[in-house]
């Protein structure tokens, strides 16, 4: 697959291009021809949930210094930090769940549980733990779907763009030839 290009303002940052002005200029045009000027905000729920809103403060940050924090990339962004704060609260079910183990371990080293309620509780909290496990991945895969999804759209992007403007080439004396043929 064909690597995408630099955004011309990158181009024109690092000073060196091996691009003529005009197709810089025409590359800068129809990199603004695929944004609709829009910034994009967070939702309701976005804001409500601080994990949430710092992630999408970071990302809006990081995507407005490359100018792509355009309205269309909204949904993609708001569910991102959405699923972020999720797998927070999911780690943070896991590590409760790790300390009562511990403390159930502790509780049967002390002899307060006999060896059959120690190992049915145990056998409860490891289920527990990998049923919460098994969310916390697949709430990461989504992430990472998320994440390819939206880098892939933005360099869907920035291929979109015809590397070189059109040019009026001369046509040459056989093809002239071969036109007034056709035209008859």
């Amino acid at each position: 697959m064909a690597r995408a290009g630099k955004p011309v303002k990158l181009l024109k940052l690092e000073g060196k291009s091996n691009k003529t002005k005009a197709e810089l200029e025409h590359r800068e045009k129809e990199e603004a021809a695929l944004l609709t000027g829009k910034t994009f905000r967070a939702w309701p729920e976005v804001r409500a949930d601080d994990v949430a809103r710092k992630e999408f403060n970071r990302l809006r940050r990081l995507l407005k210094t490359i100018e792509k924090d355009d309205a269309l990339y909204e949904g993609i962004i708001n569910r991102y930090c959405l699923l972020h704060s999720e797998c927070f609260q999911i780690e943070d079910r896991i590590s409760r769940l790790t300390e009562e183990q511990a403390r159930l371990l502790k509780s049967y080293t002390d002899g307060k549980l006999d060896d059959e309620d120690y190992f049915k509780f145990q056998s409860d909290l490891s289920k527990q733990m990998l049923s919460w496990d098994s969310k916390l991945m697949e709430k990461r895969r989504m992430m990472l779907q998320i994440e390819k999804e939206n880098a892939m759209t933005i360099l869907a992007s920035l291929r979109a763009i015809p590397k070189k403007p059109p040019e009026d080439k001369p046509t040459s004396q056989m093809g002239k030839f071969l036109d007034r043929k056709r035209s008859g």
